[in-house]
């Protein structure tokens, strides 16, 4: 609840327009605000590592071609990556984006200095049993398989910065 977040000492400073103002201008929208048994929540739009957050707004995705789901990293982390696959480490997912940084509808779920993209083959995942979810901000999340991976058969091309094909599958 927005009030109780305003009793906090780091917040006694703040108003509910302070917090509406950071919430609209979040250029990532990690967060955003409803109202809910009337009374106003902040909420995040992903749970990043946060244990036990299960109540966020994730829609299943069943069907795959509706958009790119793309993970960008750094060369220095692909040969690891294309050994062992994309892990979600100590999140409770693995993050994607519908697009490169490049494209202005993708807001987050990738990094702007992201050096190499990988291009998942949702249909295959998802035919294997791996989940993905698209989070109220367009990021698309998937906790991977049982060992929270979504290892490189998943993969379908890998690209650099420069769109020059890396590996292909």
């Amino acid at each position: 609840a927005v009030d109780e977040l305003l009793k906090n000492r780091y917040f006694h400073n703040c108003t509910v327009e302070d917090i509406k103002r950071v919430v609209d201008s979040s250029d990532k929208q990690r967060f955003s605000l409803r109202v809910f048994n009337g009374v106003l929540e902040i909420c995040a739009n992903q749970g990043h590592s946060i244990q036990g957050l299960d109540k966020l707004s994730l829609v299943p995705i069943r069907e795959p071609g509706q958009f790119e789901v793309i993970h960008g990293t750094y060369f220095g982390k692909w040969a690891k990556i294309k050994r062992e696959g994309l892990s979600r480490m100590s999140r409770n997912h693995i993050h994607f984006a519908k697009g490169l940084p490049c494209d202005k509808s993708v807001i987050s779920g990738i990094r702007s200095n992201c050096q190499v993209f990988i291009y998942v083959n949702l249909k295959a995942a998802l035919e294997a049993g791996i989940p993905f979810f698209l989070s109220s901000n367009g990021v698309v999340l998937s906790p991977g398989n049982e060992q929270g991976l979504i290892v490189p058969q998943y993969f379908s091309r890998v690209c650099d910065l420069y769109g020059h094909l890396m590996w292909n599958n």
